[in-house]
């Protein structure tokens, strides 16, 4: 598996600051220009429900759990962006 696959297979698995020791389900990864990258961590809803905002950490701070993902990942094409199917907005489910 290269790079590139095992940032993908990450989203949906519950992940640990090093630092921070913050928690929760990595929930997107982004890659920048300068050659940078994090993944969001999202925590578990509140006691009342409601969701707590993620907050993004560099993938090589982040403890990443072996257990099955929360969530199976979408899967991501890697392409032409003309080869990409339909994704996001109306094609995403309802919270």
């Amino acid at each position: 598996m290269g790079w590139m696959d095992f940032l993908i297979s990450v989203i949906g698995r519950k992940a640990t600051d090093k630092v921070t020791n913050a928690s929760g389900v990595i929930t997107a990864v982004n890659f920048d220009l300068y050659g940078c990258v994090q993944a969001v961590l999202t925590p578990a809803a509140g006691e009342d429900g409601k969701q707590i905002a993620g907050e993004w950490f560099d993938v090589k701070r982040l403890v990443i759990s072996k257990d099955a993902p929360v969530m199976q990942c979408p899967d991501f094409i890697v392409g032409p962006l003309d080869e990409m199917p339909d994704r996001g907005g109306a094609q995403k489910p309802l919270p």
